[in-house]
């Protein structure tokens, strides 16, 4: 009881600090922010709400939760610019030719820290374009390979296949090796790609 509370304590002292700098700014964020910290604060105990939420949301509450620690975690890794480092380790090394494949195995590498689509184009997308400028890329490359590796790594989190799980009786560790194995050959084919095309 005491760890809820505390954190209960603590996402209502944030809500304070953020409507009192920012006013009633509402966006989708904030809103889930209040949900969550409710949820925490009504629950009691986490036992209590991660209870509570696995009846809500039956096979899914274990990706519910996650989501705003992965916010948190790309927050973190744009705001200290970890993921321009990773991308510049990358860009360092690339050519013209290159830069493509280069770009979808570094999109590959951040997308397992920032499984989101748009928050890893956000933080990665600019680094990548500023390099296919200064190599002169097309652009269009290197958009596709941001996504091509985005899309790659996420064969080793399905979360994409949850809803098919769920109707087939199936948990994500029952088809990992299938998606270990397209990983790989997904990997090489795409590499390939990049790289000739």
């Amino acid at each position: 009881m005491v760890i809820s509370m505390l954190a209960g304590a603590l996402g209502l002292a944030y809500l304070v600090y953020y409507f009192s700098t920012k006013g009633f700014n509402l966006n989708i964020n904030i809103v889930n922010f209040v949900f969550l910290t409710l949820a925490v604060l009504f629950s009691g105990t986490p036992r209590r709400f991660l209870d509570g939420l696995q009846v809500a949301v039956k096979g899914v509450g274990g990706i519910v939760v996650q989501f705003p620690f992965y916010a948190g975690i790309m927050g973190m890794m744009a705001g200290s610019g970890l993921v321009a480092i990773i991308s510049g380790w990358f860009v360092a090394i690339s050519s013209e030719t290159t830069l493509p494949l280069f770009t979808f195995l570094s999109a590959g590498l951040v997308n397992i820290f920032i499984p989101s689509g748009g928050g890893q184009w956000a933080v990665q997308g600019p680094v990548m374009i500023q390099a296919a400028q200064e190599l002169g890329v097309d652009l269009s490359r290197i958009a596709m390979a941001v996504a091509w590796g985005d899309a790659w790594t996420n064969m080793i989190q399905p979360f994409w296949a949850l809803p098919a799980l769920a109707i087939a009786g199936l948990q994500a560790r029952d088809i990992m090796g299938y998606l270990l194995m397209v990983l790989l050959v997904s990997g090489v084919v795409i590499a390939i790609g990049l790289w000739f095309i």
